[in-house]
């Protein structure tokens, strides 16, 4: 479905922020982008919807050069960005509006996906508090039935109970034709959805692995056990014991434990990918 080569991108004269990006990505699956701050996870997305043209390399959707901005492109594929603003009109009148720009648009999707959230159709956007904006605006996004859809940090602004709403919203929403890119540093709020992990530092991939893959080769403990802790590729203290990462010797699934996975990644970006072909840690 996606496919992007040798991705560079960089604003005026500064150092690149996308250095010579590779990756590609099938439907059917939710992937996490996760990285530091200014590690080029937005931009990355922008790039993808082809609303920042790249100094080199390509962002290739389904065959197609998104920088083109094609019809068929950029009717099939939503960014709900961080930072957005909705016009002062009635929701009504937005969908009115926008709607046709997607030909696989549902409105019965769209009053699924309000009732989720505990809203109305009839609603005026500028009257609406910033947490309420995000939830109607993902609504939308997902009544568009885009094949492709870019979230960034869309638990951003929610309260508890909408946090909940959204991992039954993102759930009920994947078809095996979708592909759902979620950058976020809310990690818990998506862990167990993840169907791939994606770890940037540094302007580059330094993770790129099916969930399935890692949980392989990797096991995720809670434990105070000495002897333990002595063999774990990494921990972080806690309360109630350490968060561990250590081997999957013994063949069985654990979750996985999307902090010490990260902390690990950004420490050791060298040695992250040899844990995956039973290399030692540096």
């Amino acid at each position: 479905m996606l496919n992007i080569s040798n991705l560079t991108f960089g604003y005026k004269q500064h150092h690149p922020i996308l250095d010579s990006i590779n990756l590609s990505m099938q439907p059917g699956g939710i992937y996490g982008l996760l990285g530091p701050n200014g590690a080029g996870k937005s931009t990355l997305l922008y790039l993808i919807a082809g609303a920042l043209t790249p100094q080199k390399g390509t962002v290739l959707y389904k065959g197609n050069d998104t920088r083109r901005r094609l019809p068929e492109t950029l009717g099939d594929i939503f960014l709900v960005s961080e930072e957005f603003s909705l016009p002062s009109i009635s929701f009504k009148r937005y969908v009115k509006l926008n709607a046709p720009l997607y030909p696989r648009f549902s409105h019965e999707t769209l009053r699924r996906n309000l009732d989720l959230f505990g809203l109305s159709s009839d609603l005026h956007l500028g009257a609406l508090s910033m947490g309420q904006k995000k939830k109607v605006f993902m609504s939308f996004a997902l009544a568009c039935n885009t094949s492709l859809l870019l979230m960034d940090e869309p638990t951003n602004g929610l309260d508890i109970p909408g946090k909940s709403a959204f991992r039954r919203f993102i759930a009920g929403a994947m078809t095996d034709d979708r592909t759902i890119i979620i950058s976020t540093h809310q990690v818990r709020d998506i862990d167990r959805l993840l169907d791939h992990i994606l770890i940037m530092d540094e302007h580059r991939i330094i993770l790129d692995r099916p969930t399935c893959g890692i949980q392989q080769s990797l096991r995720f403990v809670t434990t105070s056990d000495k002897t333990v802790l002595n063999s774990a590729l990494h921990s972080i203290p806690g309360i109630g014991g350490a968060s561990a990462m250590l081997r999957n010797t013994d063949g069985d699934d654990t979750e996985i434990n999307l902090e010490v996975l990260f902390d690990f990644a950004i420490n050791n970006p060298q040695s992250i990918n040899g844990i995956f072909n039973n290399e030692t840690p540096a």
